[in-house]
């Protein structure tokens, strides 16, 4: 006769449980983090018709516009956005392409600000008197917070502060839901906006042909037959040295009319057990990681 189940008794436990020892809890020092670039990058685009001096304001003049845009590149503290806001999970950006991708370059860093990657007040204030602009220029800047974070209000707040510091800006913020943004930025009703962008496939030519070619996706009005035909030209370049030097001439030419502002990029994290080696030195925005290298010390 079967005979029927019962639980076992918790005074005689199973032989599976029985000798196992407790786990140990990971302690700090035996893990370690390893990090590098991301793909994911966030920035400003200018509208060029409603932008101070854009096409279709009451003044325009496409002198003093480009200065206003390039006073801004000039103003922007992206270290200070990267370590305040995002306690460094985001690097400062210097190009619509991101650091990691093959044919990166940073051509905002040696265009504006202190040539070095920081803001340079006294830079953006000779610009804007060279060009004729008088001080402070109203900047409508609107950002979102239910699409891209909720830390966008303090990216934002930091990024008028600087603006405003110099007596150059006045900075009106604004934010609106993104189910509303997205009509309203195509419609030009946002002088300058906030933007990110995620990768469709890690190339270098998705960083530039979505922004800057004839159908962009950020439809601001900017228009360049050069940077277009030099995106025409790097995406059938065949030879990688030839390609890269494309992408880097059409980031050098794009940066100069700051069309859009990059500001910060994503970063990659692993991490694993001190015990483990062969984690590469650098992680690329590309997630290639290469798993045949580890090994346990």
């Amino acid at each position: 006769m079967r005979r029927a189940w019962r639980p076992r008794s918790p005074r005689h436990p199973s032989r599976h449980t029985r000798h196992r020892r407790p786990r140990r809890p990971v302690e700090e020092k035996d893990v370690k983090v390893h990090t590098g670039s991301g793909n994911g990058i966030r920035y400003i685009v200018f509208d060029f018709t409603t932008q101070p001096y854009g096409t279709k304001t009451k003044n325009p003049d496409k002198a003093k516009a480009l200065a206003v845009r390039q006073a801004v590149a000039d103003s922007v503290d992206r270290a200070q956005l990267a370590q305040q806001v995002y306690k460094s999970s985001y690097q400062p950006l210097y190009s619509s392409v991101p650091d990691g991708l093959t044919g990166a370059t940073d051509s905002f860093k040696s265009l504006y600000g202190d040539k070095k990657g920081g803001p340079d007040k006294a830079a953006a204030a000779a610009r804007l008197k060279a060009a004729k602009v008088s001080t402070p220029v109203t900047l409508n800047l609107q950002y979102n917070s239910d699409h891209y974070g909720s830390s966008s209000a303090d990216e934002y707040a930091l990024i008028k502060t600087p603006l405003e510091a110099g007596g150059l800006f006045k900075v009106n913020l604004q934010s609106t839901e993104w189910t509303q943004y997205g009509k309203d930025r195509v419609k030009h009703q946002y002088p300058l906006y906030q933007l990110g962008w995620y990768a469709d496939y890690l190339d270098a030519d998705n960083y530039l042909a979505p922004f800057y070619s004839a159908n962009s996706w950020v439809a601001n009005e900017y228009s360049d037959p050069a940077v277009r035909e030099l995106i025409k030209k790097e995406e059938t370049e065949s030879d990688t040295t030839e390609r890269a030097e494309l992408l880097k001439q059409a980031q050098d030419k794009a940066a100069a009319s700051v069309p859009l502002l990059p500001l910060l990029q994503g970063s990659t994290a692993i991490v694993t057990r001190t015990a483990i080696s062969g984690v590469p030195d650098e992680l690329d925005s590309a997630y290639s990681f290469r798993w045949a290298g580890l090994a346990k010390k």
